[in-house]
């Protein structure tokens, strides 16, 4: 019997060693990674994935110079790309992760695509932006402490509210571009028992066939719960 798939999961790795490899500036690295976005999403839209996760920033990189090149990259091609996917393809967006030092641009676009998606059901696209699970845990405490959420601890439901990701199931597989055989600090509370991919593949260069692969691999692993 095969599994089933309703929610992939990727950390999206090696956008700037693909521009050194084909001796590019980073900033045409994280273009291709940029595109490459839109055309996963709607790979993923036409295998009916309800929920699709991209680790895009790490709130661990806000700090590199390279966050500059992202904003620009933001600010030029975000709206179009993302409108495209939201008006022609019915994708509801969420951004989740730490916005109070973002610049307000950058802010204002996410909540725009975000407002503008909010009633669109054919795929829930969320983004983690400048976002780090040890930093949403503290977010989690601090609405306890604060008394900001009224909640039964008994009750898994009221858990999962804490959470960025709210209710939504956990991934079914998460996948990870670049070679790295690591979580990076990324949605920890959602992964207890999803099935880890971990491709050499630079993220410019992942493809739908790839992604297929993975896929089919998935659907005939013995999913096991506990030990």
């Amino acid at each position: 019997m095969k599994n089933k798939l309703n929610h992939i999961a990727l950390i999206l790795d090696g956008n700037k060693r693909w521009a050194q490899k084909n001796n590019l500036r980073n900033i045409y690295g994280y273009t291709k990674g940029f595109e490459n976005i839109k055309k996963i999403v709607k790979y993923s839209l036409s295998l009916k994935i309800s929920n699709l996760t991209l680790f895009t920033l790490s709130s661990e990189n806000y700090n590199r110079s390279s966050v500059n090149l992202i904003y620009k990259i933001i600010y030029e091609n975000f709206t179009n790309v993302f409108e495209e996917l939201v008006r022609k393809n019915g994708v509801k967006v969420n951004i989740f992760g730490d916005r109070k030092n973002l610049p307000t641009k950058i802010i204002d676009i996410f909540d725009k695509i975000e407002n503008l998606s909010s009633n669109n059901k054919s795929l829930n696209l969320h983004i983690a932006f400048n976002y780090g699970f040890k930093n949403e845990i503290k977010d989690v405490l601090e609405k306890i402490k604060n008394n900001d959420v009224k909640i039964n601890l008994k009750k898994k439901i009221d858990v999962d509210k804490l959470f960025y990701l709210g209710t939504i199931p956990d991934p079914d597989i998460l996948i990870r571009t670049g070679g790295y055989q690591r979580l990076s600090n990324f949605i920890m509370y959602k992964l207890t028992y999803t099935e880890l991919f971990f491709t050499k593949t630079l993220w410019p260069e992942f493809s739908e066939s790839e992604l297929s692969s993975i896929i089919n691999k998935f659907l005939i692993i013995d999913r096991k719960y506990g030990l």
